[in-house]
């Protein structure tokens, strides 16, 4: 039996009618251009961050969101869900991954260093003391998130070139987009020397 509604997780619309040629999958173009862009996004994040339970989702305010649309807490592990169910989900605009205690992981929040897509040159200096690692361009375009391996109990924000430097490694999360910057690779490299380097 064909199937008779939309195929983007979370919408669920009766698909439109269908006269010759292929069945609809979409109940609309939107639907359609949402579901490839979570679908592309999906395939550029490292599967060091997409196995983990440590998803949550964002709003237009880049607050937390549960896969229902509540609030999601970073020091509350039952408000977070898998990658999978927070793609599926319709709550808020965006995903979002916990940066959690004893997971390994950290991040260093580049704001505002690119302009027209060209990278500030204090912030080429921090990207150039890190090894090849999963780098995105973050929700507004004029930042950069550098993800990687590493510990680190207590996180710093900085100011450097007139912007903010943020590294975290829990009690945190972080806006994700799975926009790649400059084709880094889908994969997470020890981070440990750049972030003691700027801490």
């Amino acid at each position: 039996m064909a199937n008779t509604v939309c195929e983007r997780n979370g919408c669920e619309a009766a698909l439109p009618v269908a006269g010759r040629g292929p069945l609809p999958r979409f109940c609309s173009a939107r639907c359609r251009v949402a579901a490839h862009r979570a679908r592309r996004a999906a395939s550029a994040l490292p599967a060091e961050l997409t196995e983990r339970r440590r998803w949550v989702r964002r709003d237009e305010r880049k607050a937390p969101r549960t896969l229902d649309g509540g609030f999601a807490s970073v020091a509350t592990a039952s408000t977070w869900s898998s990658h999978a169910e927070a793609v599926a989900s319709a709550a808020g605009i965006g995903l979002g991954y916990v940066l959690a205690e004893g997971d390994g992981i950290v991040c260093i929040d580049l704001d505002h260093c690119l302009d027209d897509g060209e990278l500030a040159a204090w912030a080429r200096e921090i990207l150039d003391r890190c090894p090849a690692t999963y780098t995105e361009i973050s929700p507004s375009g004029d930042g950069l998130h550098i993800w990687g391996r590493g510990e680190l109990v207590r996180g710093r924000r900085m100011r450097m070139g007139g912007a903010s430097v943020e590294v975290y490694g829990q009690g945190r999360y972080v806006a994700v987009t799975g926009r790649r910057f400059e084709g880094s690779p889908a994969a997470l490299a020890d981070l440990s020397e750049a972030v003691a380097s700027l801490i």
